[in-house]
């Protein structure tokens, strides 16, 4: 019951300062919808609320964007202490996030009670103070509704939020809040609990510094560190101190010192693992990172291809150099294994005495691997909660405990006591009962997956939330209905079935093609197996368009039979979405481009998730979009005209207005920031609704495909009867496209791409309102594709971008 009233019950917010990370709080809470009152100290200057006016303002600049579109600003009402509590009184949760200063905090509070109702949830979001402590002279009553929420920055795209209950919390608000969070919030709820630095910053604080201390051990310079602490190991490419730049070096030392003092006091084993005198020192200085123009590393103008020049700390000589790029052998060969566990057993077990890289890794993971053991149960009760902190706070892609199942615990916990290094309890515990790791698949519960519990020393589910569901998972229990090597068709129950990309990067090659099409044209056995289908996965970026290396094989060899296949063969798959019998639901995620978005916007329906990076592309590599992406963006421009005008018949202002945006949205190959700017940009339309919560996307669009199928679907049949925008409206973006180019915006080579796209979206040089077919623009697409693909200036691009994985200006 607390499940089901909790998004009603939290209608407006309240984040008490407007800081980076409380306007940040107040932007994301904005972004799901939420009205939220957002104050901060009186500025002295006689406007009292400049100081949160100018945070707002701050926010509609920041990057990356704190919102999905500038206009969720107006859900942000400001104040400031002094003159506007009484803004809080219908507030349902208020959440704390002044200076990390007991005193300021409890000051506060006080005030806070006297003008919030009675009944509202009061959070706060320190990283370090304890929680309990913060409250330990409030009325019983208040510490009922009050507890930790401890969110990452920033809070738009980390997922992790601690709750840090209290021994007086109220388990029912606490639900309330994780509800909200969850669903709302798209947030992945960690149970921490009232300890230093709590789960995340705990572990991630100690692998930092301890990093450190190893980098001084072994005499490696910051470059070095950063190229070993990266994507090879799973984690962000921001790595160790290009990280520290992002958060502030002043931040960090805060937690550092933070750490050491509390590990100290609580007799943690490893405090003697503190910040460098040389990075404090960094602080007292003003080099802060990237918000002080300089702090592990320092921009210094650019090169003669407009890349940043950087120059980078040596923290021996205590002065700026040159950056360089380390070259480390283990690396070298690590490129070449694209799995994460295989990658970390290469890493771990490499020969130490002929890498530095290996000599840096044994130490840096066993240590890590030792010191999460040591947490549970201090920290937390398990060791899922501190690999989904981990994951979820820090973007790793597996968390200390799955790490050290991919390169072996009992291999390593051999080693490590034969090197005499200490062994955590909490392992030789798992050990000792003849088990070989801390998790274990197991596709008879919900999750796919137990973990071992040191309490009981057994193995139990993984905790997972009623509606939270992958395709992974569902693979493991059930198999796949059928395969190849770029795609599967996954039974995900209720008569749906799943779609599933896994090519590289999830490009649409012919296997993906052939699935696809095969799958959902009139007559394939799916049909019959299932009532709708749901096009997503479980990757990182959902796809990033058409295998242009399959592509530029073919227009090298000059394979012009080959390459129209590639073509009709796409546009017969996007069709096959649009006219399936069945309805299909496209779930897209992250990157979703160029083809990816034709399939998409051929769907009965999408369910996208909230930061989706969507855009038709392929001019930028010299290219139009020949999967259907033209021929829907004209039909929508007609569409759009006649819904203002009925009886236009497609001619007048309004369809050249609408014309001129899509235009626009294809030929700058415009991407979206957020579900909402691709809504704009028209890849999403009103009546799909958004996930916020990653993990929910499968089931969100699993329920809307059911949905659907439950009403009735009909299928949409051909149209014959498109009024083309013709030659008026294609001359009179022609006209643009010269007025672009004279005046030195854009290349010759652009020029004569937006050409191509105008031609397709006006239906070619035809009279205005002539009745053409889907067919026929579809037959437009692929004349204009394979005329660019004969270009050499669009063959070059192409080759630039997949070398360099950006676009070529030429």
């Amino acid at each position: 019951m607390v499940a089901q009233r909790a998004a009603l019950q939290i209608r407006k917010v309240a984040v008490l300062g407007a800081g980076t990370m409380g306007s940040r709080i107040a932007a994301h809470i904005a972004n799901a919808g939420v009205p939220v009152v957002l104050l901060d100290v009186p500025a002295k200057d006689g406007a009292k609320n400049s100081i949160v006016n100018a945070a707002v303002e701050g926010l509609k600049k920041s990057k990356p964007p704190a919102f999905f579109d500038a206009s969720v600003a107006r859900l942000i009402t400001t104040g400031n202490f002094e003159d506007d509590l009484a803004k809080i009184a219908d507030c349902d949760w208020i959440i704390e996030v002044v200076a990390e200063n007991l005193e300021i905090k409890r000051a506060l509070l006080m005030k806070v009670a006297a003008a919030a109702r009675a009944d509202a949830i009061v959070t706060t979001n320190t990283s370090g103070l304890p929680v309990a402590k913060i409250a330990e002279a409030m009325p019983a009553e208040f510490k009922r509704r009050w507890f930790g929420t401890h969110f990452f920055n920033p809070p738009r795209y980390m997922r992790m939020l601690e709750i840090i209950p209290t021994a007086e919390s109220d388990p029912a608000l606490i639900a309330v809040v994780e509800h909200f969070c969850d669903q709302r919030l798209g947030k992945a709820i960690i149970h921490a609990k009232d300890t230093p630095n709590f789960i995340g910053n705990r572990i991630g604080t100690f692998a930092m510094l301890n990093t450190m201390r190893i980098m001084m051990e072994q005499k490696l310079s910051v470059e070095e560190i950063d190229a070993l602490t990266g994507a090879a190991l799973g984690w962000p490419k921001s790595a160790t101190f290009r990280l520290s730049d992002m958060v502030g070096l002043d931040v960090l030392a805060h937690v550092a010192v933070n750490f050491s003092a509390q590990a100290r006091g609580i007799g943690d084993e490893r405090a003697e693992v503190t910040a460098p005198e040389w990075m404090l020192a960094m602080v007292k200085n003003g080099q802060l990172g990237d918000k002080s123009g300089g702090g592990f590393y320092k921009k210094q103008g650019k090169d003669a291809e407009g890349r940043d020049l950087r120059s980078v700390w040596e923290w021996q000589a205590l002065e700026y150099k040159p950056a360089t790029r380390p070259k480390f052998a283990a690396l070298e060969m690590a490129k070449n294994v694209e799995a994460t566990l295989e990658r970390l057993k290469q890493l771990l077990w490499g020969d130490k005495s002929k890498d530095k890289a290996v000599q840096f890794y044994w130490p840096a993971l066993t240590e890590l691997f030792t010191y999460a053991a040591n947490r549970i149960p201090e920290i937390s009760d398990n060791v899922v909660e501190i690999d989904r902190a981990m994951k979820t706070g820090f973007n790793w892609e597996l968390g200390p405990f799955e790490m050290w199942d991919a390169v072996g615990v009992r291999e390593t916990t051999d080693a490590m006591r034969a090197a005499g290094q200490p062994i955590a309890k909490n392992v030789e515990k798992l050990l000792a009962g003849g088990n070989t790791g801390w998790y274990k698949d197991d596709a008879t519960v919900a999750s796919g997956r137990c973990y071992f519990d040191v309490v009981t020393g057994t193995y139990q589910p993984v905790p997972q939330a009623e509606g939270v569901s992958s395709v992974t998972v569902i693979k493991k229990a059930h198999g796949v209905v059928r395969k190849n090597a770029g795609a599967s068709l996954v039974d995900v129950g209720d008569g749906v079935a799943c779609l599933e990309f896994h090519s590289k990067m999830n490009t649409l090659g012919g296997d993906v093609v052939a699935m696809v099409t095969q799958t959902l044209k009139a007559g394939s056995d799916a049909l019959n197996q299932f009532e709708a289908f749901v096009i997503t996965g479980d990757a990182v970026n959902f796809s990033v368009g058409a295998n242009l290396m399959q592509l530029l094989l073919g227009i090298q060899d000059e394979e012009w039979d080959e390459v129209d296949g590639m073509i009709r063969g796409f546009q017969a798959m996007t069709q096959a979405v649009k006219f399936c019998p069945r309805p299909v639901v496209v779930a897209p995620y992250g990157m979703c481009f160029g083809g990816g978005v034709e399939v998409a916007i051929h769907a009965a329906a999408r369910q996208p998730f909230a930061e989706l990076y969507m855009g038709l592309v392929e001019t930028s590599v010299g290219l139009l979009p020949a999967g259907g992406g033209c021929k829907e963006f004209t039909m929508r421009s007609v569409e759009a005209a006649n819904s203002i005008r009925p009886d236009a018949r497609g001619e007048g202002v309004e369809l050249f207005e609408a014309l001129k945006k899509n235009f626009e949205t294809i030929a700058m190959a415009k991407v979206s920031g957020s579900v909402n700017e691709a809504r704009v940009l028209g890849f999403i339309s009103k009546s799909d609704v958004t996930t916020m919560n990653r993990e929910r996307l499968l089931t969100d669009a699993k329920l809307r495909a059911r949905a659907i199928a439950d009403a009735g679907y009909a299928a949409p049949v051909m149209r014959m009867d498109i009024p083309a925008p013709g030659e008026n409206a294609l001359a009179t973006l022609k006209l643009a496209i010269w007025t672009m180019l004279e005046g030195q915006f854009i290349s010759e080579h652009d020029a004569r791409v937006a050409k191509a796209v105008a031609h397709v979206l006006c239906g070619g040089n035809v009279t205005p309102g002539m009745l053409v077919s889907e067919q026929y623009l579809l037959d437009l697409e692929r004349e204009g594709f394979l005329s660019l693909c004969g270009e050499k200036k669009t063959q070059e691009r192409i080759a630039y971008t997949l070398k360099n994985g950006k676009p070529l200006r030429n």
